[in-house]
């Protein structure tokens, strides 16, 4: 008898805690509707007895997307890695309705602006009237309209571009550049808030964009031999492991060449140190002209030069050994007369690794060395190796 009392007074308790719990909920959500509000628009009449699930569940929507929105903006100062920063810059410019593509305009030092652009083509973007800086005198946004002759010609990707709002990206320091937003609605028109928030958002994002910036400057120095500006021997390594694995992963080609100055120990002997930096200066200079855009040349210690070819087989890289020999030995080089270079070869095989391949291309160039000078041996796993280029 008293178990039965006892057990419905529990009951009666859980059910009493759970309405009160209901009640919080509810008034919590009501709580963000209202402090969301401008303080001048009063929350719509609702008819008694009805409506007041909706409105519950209006409130939780707009909840669950200002709770994203601030998650984005929060994600972008999570990383100092510049690509990564843009892109969740622009994903949280497209986050808001209505709004079809997006562009952030970088300012760099001395070069090109870096573009990065979401939802609209190469093509799109470089017709767009948007700068590293939209406007002088302070300007806090610039409105940006679009006509076209008649109906104009659709994108392969859609329908025109019909209007746009670009803001600066601002910070202490400065302007880092441009934040811009598209449309492709012809009727549509920015509110005030629209524009208020790109605002917001262009604040948040831009010290993070400098912070990148910083990083990406202090990392590619970093990555940057003193002497000859090519890439240096910490960044060879970091790469060859990089590329290695990725041609594993996709089964892909790379190459690679290890090349080495002849006789620049004498050179140095007889000319001086001063005259043996200017002659690995030029011939840095002369290789950086000769690979392609995809290759990495790197000097990797002394009179060693390496270049990783990526997509790329051993007939490529002799290819290239020719083009950077007769490049180097095309005339006077600092101080010397004719400079040549002897060469090891080697191919990315299914049981090597960034060290193996290494190694091989580098015993490859041994054996050059050994048998003549100024020439290139592919390393093809039999002893000695054979010619590709005969010692002239």
């Amino acid at each position: 008898m008293y178990f039965l009392a006892d057990t419905a007074t529990w009951v009666g308790v859980g059910f009493a805690v759970g309405a009160a719990l209901v009640a919080l909920v509810a008034s919590a959500v009501l709580l963000v509707i209202v402090l969301r509000r401008p303080a001048n628009e009063q929350l719509p009449a609702l008819p008694v007895g009805s409506g007041a699930p909706e409105a519950a569940e209006r409130a939780l929507v707009e909840a669950r997307v200002e709770s994203e929105r601030s998650r984005r903006l929060s994600d972008i100062a999570t990383t100092i890695d510049l690509d990564a920063v843009l892109g969740r810059t622009l994903e949280a410019a497209v986050s808001t309705d209505g709004i079809d593509a997006a562009m952030a305009v970088i300012r760099q030092n001395e070069e090109e602006p870096l573009v990065a652009t979401l939802g609209m083509t190469s093509e799109e973007a470089a017709r767009q009237p948007v700068s590293s800086s939209p406007s002088g005198g302070g300007a806090r946004a610039v409105r940006i309209s679009y006509r076209y002759d008649e109906a104009g010609d659709p994108e392969p990707g859609g329908p025109l571009i019909r209007g746009g709002v670009a803001v600066p990206l601002r910070e202490h320091v400065g302007t880092v550049g441009t934040l811009a937003v598209f449309w492709r609605s012809g009727d549509r028109v920015p509110a005030d808030d629209d524009i208020a928030e790109l605002e917001a958002l262009a604040r948040t994002c831009a010290p993070a964009i400098r912070n990148a910036q910083e990083f990406r400057e202090a990392r590619q120095l970093a990555d940057v031999d003193a002497l000859t500006g090519i890439h240096n021997r910490r960044y060879f390594y970091e790469t060859l492991e990089r590329e290695c694995a990725r041609a594993h992963r996709y089964e892909r080609g790379i190459a690679l060449i290890i090349l080495d100055v002849d006789n620049f120990k004498a050179t140095n002997d007889r000319l001086g140190h001063l005259a043996g930096d200017a002659v690995l200066t030029a011939v840095a200079e002369r290789l950086r002209d000769a690979v392609r855009q995809s290759d990495v040349p790197c000097r990797v210690g002394g009179d060693e030069f390496a270049v990783i070819l990526p997509e790329s087989g051993a007939r490529d890289a002799e290819q290239l050994y020719r083009r950077i020999q007769f490049a180097v030995g095309s005339g006077a080089v600092g101080a010397t007369e004719r400079v040549r270079l002897s060469a090891g070869i080697a191919e990315l095989r299914p049981d090597d690794d960034s060290v193996s391949v290494f190694q091989r291309a580098d015993e490859a160039l041994y054996r050059a060395k050994e048998g003549g000078k100024g020439q290139v041996l592919l390393a093809d796993g039999r002893p000695g190796g054979y010619a590709l280029e005969p010692g002239t």
